[in-house]
């Protein structure tokens, strides 16, 4: 089947394009892009006014729970938010039930991705065996099985040793290594950003050095071994200052951002509703010099990848006192809309660079395909509204959990629908477009 999408603003950074471009779609793959493309037999979508054709959006850090955990999500739900966030592809983490520790769970994962056939799903192994931070797990077969990088996400690589043998190891089959960083002993049993908030509140503070101490061990490990480090879910000024002194001496780090980390901060922890532990996340919310250093880093190229910590939880398992609440929030299905609002419209960003943070970038990272719509790759393609006027809602959501501090925020910008090979896996209902 060809399709040609027409008359659209095309947003491309990898191929240096942004301005209106016919994609031609062929057999699952981009057989053309071009002004004024001719249909020549195939079926023509024409693209409305105002909407924007770019490469398929990739997360590189969400938890789908399964297996282990399908009370929370499964495979199947959390590829169904996905593909109605914008998002071609997710990138899983290893903490479920068991561990994904070796060739058999990730070859599980798979095959319940197959089974779901919505987004690309690349599985990321442990780096160490059930994540108890003393044996390294075997990273050739979890690399032969499908992964495409490592991490003891959840938790911080236990020692600066076995950071350093998960690194070299790791930099045989060149993946990244991507680290949840926490000093464990600064962390305590903190449950908040540790400040004028969490004292006001009577909650257990984390400070923001629990998490830059550790950014910088692994960023001198990095050049140490030559291995490359991903921080993940940066929220610390001091550790953007970590990773700029690290990519000035050229470290391989890259690192990202969640949404939550550069719309909210820690005021949240008492209004509008005190003690919501939908604001309780791991790292946490942190305050607002925190917040505007992360929107810095976005803007001058400093942070490389805007990624969701998609971390959903059961309704049940919020609904207890702040302290004994699972760290986390979804949000898969509300990015695109806060980057618009947060990002794009406000003047923050340009528009391409909110596509190299959501999609180039992190195919390049992970070295996986897409980030692209270059002629003869897959046809993994994203069509975003900017002008939608969206408004949260639970009931809508197609993850199996609605742990989302955003719901009941009005945003402006959205996703029209997601194509996946080809194949459209999501229109939204809301737009009046028709693939």
């Amino acid at each position: 089947m060809k399709r040609l999408l027409k008359g659209g603003r095309l947003v491309d950074p990898a191929n240096s394009r942004d301005g209106v471009f016919d994609v031609l779609i062929e057999d699952g793959r981009i057989a053309r892009v071009g002004r004024d493309l001719a249909a020549d037999g195939a079926t023509v979508v024409g693209i409305p006014a105002g909407f924007v054709v770019c490469p398929g959006l990739i997360d590189m850090h969400v938890h789908l729970r399964e297996p282990g955990q399908e009370h929370k999500e499964t495979v199947a739900t959390g590829t169904a938010a996905a593909v109605a966030g914008g998002f071609t592809a997710v990138a899983c983490m290893p903490n479920t039930s068991p561990v994904n520790d070796n060739a058999g769970v990730t070859a599980y994962v798979l095959g319940k991705a197959a089974e779901a056939n919505l987004a690309r799903v690349y599985p990321i192994g442990a780096v160490s065996r059930g994540q108890a931070g003393e044996q390294l797990a075997d990273i050739a077969e979890l690399k032969n099985a499908g992964c495409v990088a490592i991490t003891d996400d959840g938790r911080p690589v236990a020692t600066a040793l076995l950071m350093r043998r998960a690194l070299e190891y790791a930099s045989m089959f060149d993946i990244p290594v991507i680290e949840h960083c926490e000093e464990q002993s600064l962390k305590g049993d903190g449950v908040a950003h540790e400040g004028y908030q969490a004292s006001s509140l009577g909650l257990r503070g984390i400070p923001g050095e629990a998490e830059s101490i550790m950014a910088l061990r692994d960023i001198s490990l990095s050049s140490l071994t030559g291995g490359a480090v991903h921080i993940a879910h940066m929220s610390a000024r001091q550790t953007l200052e970590a990773v700029r002194f690290g990519k000035a001496h050229g470290a391989r780090v890259t690192c990202e951002v969640t949404p939550h980390h550069f719309v909210l901060t820690d005021e949240m922890l008492g209004a509008p509703v005190p003690y919501d532990t939908n604001t309780k996340m791991n790292p946490p919310l942190r305050e607002t010099a925190d917040r505007d250093a992360m929107l810095q880093g976005l803007a001058d190229g400093s942070i490389d990848v805007i990624a969701t910590d998609h971390a959903p939880h059961h309704y049940d398992e919020k609904l207890v006192e702040f302290d004994y609440a699972p760290f986390g929030i979804t949000g898969l299905e509300t990015a695109v809309s806060l980057c618009f609002d947060r990002l794009v419209h406000p003047g923050v960003i340009s528009l391409s660079r909110l596509i190299e943070l959501l999609s180039m970038n992190p195919a390049r990272i992970l070295r996986v395909p897409g980030g692209s719509l270059t002629e003869g790759s897959p046809a993994d393609v994203t069509i975003l509204a900017p002008d939608l006027q969206v408004t949260v809602s639970a009931e809508r959501m197609r993850s199996k959990s609605k742990n989302s501090p955003f719901i009941g925020w009005s945003l402006r910008g959205g996703v029209a629908a997601t194509i996946v090979g080809g194949r459209t896996v999501y229109v939204n209902p809301d737009t009046n477009i028709t693939l």
